[in-house]
């Protein structure tokens, strides 16, 4: 009887450790994969180590986006989390397909709580950037959109692939995580609004930190005094790059002129008289040229000859 009643408790014990459909991992394993390829090249791109995002729907969407004060946090694109979580997504969905035995056994339950918590964490903080994506930046970012669809599908799956007895305990846990995550991503969001003043004064382009050397003083000195003009945006992260290469004292004697219709201080209209359709673009002696420039080219264009 002893043997009996051991024998159904190891085969009870196997059951839940093995718990869940294994297609549903492997679509889970697929999903999140999809996923860091997606927050990855965002990752990469903001690393400067990837070139233009073709982004469907309009890139100028997605650079509003990915630039505005709530794409860095710490420092790093928040891409960068993004890639982390669905690495951790990745790793639960897998290990215990290639584990064997006792191992496997109690990695199985464990690994089904950590994708079901995980992926509510992510589905949540994913609505939140959505009404940040629609309230406050007022953009469309296929990649953004991507991802928190990833999330819900990775959350749905969580939930149908696990084997969940206590039902009281899944839902208190559900509801815990998501309040927290709700709760945190939402002071964060205020937190980080970079519109001390009202939305009708306009948003500002981030300060520039860089200090200049005095040849770029003098070449932004010799850009202003010939007429020279940086048609700009202040979400266009192409624009911080340039400003970024002159440096704060520099960038203070350049004429900038705001082409975002929502930048404070802009001349949307002026912009669109000059066909301006990508940022930064220069007017230098009547012409228009198009993207940042390094400032010998900028020197060679407006007939610079530093001393």
């Amino acid at each position: 009887m002893t043997s009996s009643r051991l024998s159904e408790r190891l085969s009870s014990t196997r059951r839940r450790g093995d718990s869940g459909n294994r297609w549903v991992r492997v679509v889970m394993a697929v999903l999140a994969t999809v996923g860091m390829v997606d927050t990855g090249t965002i990752t990469l791109q903001r690393w400067g180590l990837f070139g233009t995002l073709s982004c469907p729907g309009g890139g100028d969407g997605c650079d509003k986006v990915l630039a505005s004060a709530w794409g860095t946090v710490l420092g790093q694109p928040l891409s960068f989390y993004g890639v982390l979580a669905y690495g951790a997504v990745l790793l639960l969905a897998l290990l215990p397909l290639v584990l064997r035995g006792e191992a496997r056994t109690r990695m199985g339950p464990l690994s089904w709580w950590g994708l079901l918590l995980l992926s509510t964490a992510m589905a949540v903080f994913s609505l939140v950037l959505m009404g940040v994506m629609v309230v406050k930046i007022q953009a469309f970012c296929f990649f953004c959109v991507l991802s928190a669809l990833l999330s819900l599908a990775l959350f749905v799956l969580s939930l149908i692939g696990g084997d969940w007895p206590d039902r009281g305990q899944l839902l208190f846990r559900l509801v815990l995580v998501a309040l927290v995550v709700a709760l945190g991503g939402l002071g964060w969001v205020a937190a980080a609004d970079p519109s001390g003043t009202s939305i009708a004064e306009g948003r500002a382009a981030p300060p520039v930190t860089t200090t200049s050397s005095p040849e770029a003083i003098a070449l932004a000195e010799h850009l202003t005094a010939t007429g020279a003009v940086m048609y700009s945006a202040y979400w266009c992260p192409h624009c911080a790059d340039q400003k970024r290469l002159f440096g704060r004292e520099a960038t203070e004697r350049l004429t900038v002129i705001e082409c975002a219709a929502d930048g404070r201080d802009n001349q949307a209209e002026l912009c669109q008289r000059k066909n301006i359709e990508g940022f930064p673009s220069w007017e230098i002696e009547g012409r228009i040229e198009a993207g940042a420039k390094p400032l010998e080219r900028l020197a060679e264009l407006s007939g610079f000859k530093p001393s």
